[in-house]
């Protein structure tokens, strides 16, 4: 680590912190169950759509036999939670989910 950061820039930093919610969705054993592929389908489609709406501000599915994927979301905990209890895999057995509060700084991207 060569780049030197102050107490300073820590606290502005800090400062700018913004909330948002983590969704971290696990692989349950259902995901193997008859129909599960178009249920996949319709979980996928439903995350980008979540996205290009700007509810997930951050989508990384994860190549995982345990984790699915990781969803950085917009909305309020409660809300993210009631969204996700309503995915077509969630709702399948197929995958299970939980919901963090955490916080971002505006401006982060994942590099192109």
């Amino acid at each position: 680590m060569s780049t030197t950061v102050t107490d300073d820039q820590i606290r502005a930093l800090a400062a700018t912190a913004k909330p948002y919610s983590l969704a971290i969705l696990q692989r349950e054993p259902e995901r193997a169950s008859d129909g599960a592929d178009a249920i996949e389908l319709e979980h996928q489609r439903r995350m980008v759509s979540l996205r290009a709406e700007g509810v997930i501000a951050i989508l990384c599915p994860v190549a995982s036999d345990t984790v699915a994927g990781i969803a950085i979301m917009t909305v309020p905990v409660e809300e993210a939670a009631a969204i996700m209890a309503e995915d077509p895999c969630v709702r399948a057995g197929m995958m299970r989910c939980e919901v963090h509060p955490c916080h971002g700084f505006p401006g982060d991207t994942l590099p192109s």
